[in-house]
């Protein structure tokens, strides 16, 4: 959940390769992708493909093996990180199922990540109860979540406003975001969403806006946050990219044409990254 703010100029995260497996099983064969500042990439495809492996992997899951491939950021490898020094780096994980932490109340949560950003300016009690008030009713979060311990007896979607109020208060380089719009209706979907949006400007001071991967079933969240590019993950492997249109097709075709990977990549042309990964 911590994350460092992004310094200087704009951001690389670089995914080459990217082999995974959970018990004994491989679930990712070798997905390549690359994100960089400011720009917001979707990752669809059925239950099973390896979405969440995908993030759980990213920030270092401790059930997960790494089997091959890189994960660079700015050129810095990041597998073989713990996960504070990947948050530490500027990575975020917004994840599906947020845990409960009983009797710890989310400022103490962002403001020991503050300090351990080298922030403690920001992490000054009146100072980051100021930013949390006006954060939280952005997104419609309740007051009194603020002085709770962090997601006990909120209910999913009230846990989803509360990822997005630390990516905001965390400002990141880079966020994944595993199926945020579970649980929220129309109205919440909508605040968080473009919270989120909002982040992937440059800032006021120049700082780069945050890149974001965005795992999604639906193409409700891709309405809000509008995806500079579309992946399709089957089978552990990214079998097609492409523009929102991609996401169009797919709400109204499913992945029946996607399962079989040497004819979803001629479907869509050109490599989107040039050859980078080939």
């Amino acid at each position: 959940m911590t994350a460092a703010r992004a310094h200087g100029g704009a951001s690389t995260l670089t995914i080459a390769g990217l082999r995974a497996a959970v018990g004994g099983k491989e679930i990712l064969h070798g997905v390549d992708l690359q994100l960089r500042s400011g720009e917001v990439h979707a990752v669809m495809g059925p239950n099973g493909a390896g979405k969440s492996t995908l993030s759980h992997v990213l920030m270092g899951h401790p059930g997960y093996e790494v089997l091959g491939g890189s994960v660079t950021l700015d050129g810095v490898e990041l597998l073989g990180l713990a996960t504070f020094e990947r948050a530490q780096a500027g990575l975020f994980l917004a994840p599906q199922d947020p845990v409960e932490v009983p009797g710890v109340p989310i400022s103490d949560v962002l403001r020991a990540a503050l300090v351990a950003a080298g922030r403690d300016g920001e992490a000054m009690p009146d100072t980051l109860a100021r930013k949390m008030s006006d954060e939280a009713g952005e997104i419609g979060l309740a007051p009194a979540f603020l002085v709770r311990a962090l997601n006990v007896d909120a209910s999913g979607g009230e846990k989803k406003r509360i990822e997005t109020l630390q990516l905001a208060i965390l400002a990141p380089r880079f966020a994944v975001l595993d199926e945020l719009d579970s649980g929220l209706d129309v109205d919440a979907l909508r605040a968080v969403a473009r919270r989120v949006a909002r982040a992937t400007a440059p800032g006021a001071s120049g700082e780069p806006g945050l890149g974001v991967l965005a795992i999604t079933h639906y193409r409700r969240l891709l309405e809000e946050l509008r995806p500079d590019i579309v992946h399709v993950l089957v089978k552990g492997k990214i079998v097609a990219s492409g523009g929102p249109d991609l996401a169009d097709e797919l709400e109204r075709t499913g992945y029946a044409g996607y399962t079989d990977p040497e004819v979803a990549v001629s479907a869509i042309g050109p490599d989107p990254f040039g050859g980078l990964f080939s």
